[in-house]
């Protein structure tokens, strides 16, 4: 047999194994799921991502007729329930639902447990919020221009808090202090509800908080907004001005949500989570939801969402490089 003939055969035999991979995927996608899918969120529960995770979660066990289940995996600034997921079987039935910290975390720490651009595969956006920042409501701050003031007077003094070394609530509040010229000590926490509870009984000055996460204290009464990081007004809380308003043109950040899936993860099974997830978005429970805690379904298809997570990555590196963080 000549070297083109076997090459022919060789090349068919591939084509023919193709064929069928992709077709085995194809069917497993029609099939997918079968059974019970977790989603894996890397923080405590109340926190930002647990709270969007859940309103879709609830969504998505409807649409598929299959239990949607968190659970969290708290700690090491989202780094233990991360691995828990890159560790997982590629088969769609173990999930991440991480903050903007998936894309804040590789600023910060040196070496981190996998790889964030090969270990996961970007799957979909959740939504994206501001943050507001949050002081007690009996403390010395009535403005954002008061807690200027006072940084200056005091520098490396007065602190703030955030969910964890590396968190996104870490990396906003940076960015602010150095939008602001100021230099403050970080207190890190070990997830929202506790930096928020030490903020309002005046432990530390603020709390770069995720809105849906702090919108129950503020319309309680429990803390003081000193300003949303939108360049706008939210309208889950229409009292509160921007920050920009307040005679910060520039300043502006917010945090966003969203879903990975274990490296391997077959394309169809990814698309047919990003469809079902982008569709969850029209849902009018969701919407309610969402709305009512601050949040703005912002669908994006995979590819489009990878290259948001990027050049979020891009954008924390070069704020805790301004801020001299040193990475861990």
């Amino acid at each position: 047999m000549n070297n083109a003939l076997k090459a022919g055969k060789a090349l068919a035999l591939l084509s023919a194994i193709l064929s069928l991979c992709l077709g085995a995927s194809l069917v497993n996608a029609q099939n997918y799921p079968n059974r019970t899918v977790k989603m894996i969120v890397p923080l405590t529960t109340g926190s930002g991502a647990d709270i969007a995770g859940r309103v879709v979660a609830k969504s998505l066990t409807e649409t598929w007729k299959q239990p949607v289940i968190i659970e969290n995996r708290p700690g090491a600034g989202g780094l233990i329930g991360t691995g828990v997921v890159v560790n997982s079987e590629a088969d769609g039935y173990t999930l991440l639902v991480q903050s903007a910290s998936y894309a804040a975390n590789p600023a910060i720490y040196k070496k981190l447990p996998y790889d964030p651009l090969k270990s996961l595969i970007d799957v979909a956006i959740l939504g994206q919020t501001p943050y507001v920042m949050v002081t007690a409501a009996d403390g010395p701050y009535q403005s954002i221009r008061d807690l200027v003031i006072a940084a200056k007077s005091k520098p490396g003094e007065i602190t703030f808090a955030s969910a964890g070394v590396g968190s996104s609530t870490h990396l906003a509040a940076e960015y602010f202090n150095q939008m602001m010229g100021i230099k403050l000590v970080h207190v890190p926490y070990k997830g929202s509800p506790e930096a928020i509870q030490d903020t309002m009984s005046g432990r530390t000055a603020f709390y770069m908080a995720p809105l849906d996460t702090a919108i129950g204290q503020l319309k309680g009464g429990k803390v003081r907004a000193l300003g949303v990081t939108s360049k706008t007004r939210n309208a889950a809380v229409p009292d509160i001005p921007s920050i920009v308003e307040q005679g910060y043109p520039n300043f502006e950040i917010g945090l966003w949500f969203g879903v990975w899936a274990p490296a391997g993860t077959p394309a169809a099974i990814v698309k047919k989570i990003n469809t079902d997830i982008n569709q969850a978005m029209q849902d009018p429970e969701v919407k309610n939801a969402y709305d009512s805690k601050g949040i703005k379904a912002t669908p994006m298809n995979p590819a489009e969402f990878s290259k948001f997570v990027r050049d979020e990555m891009a954008k924390y590196q070069k704020i805790a490089k301004d801020a001299n963080i040193e990475p861990q």
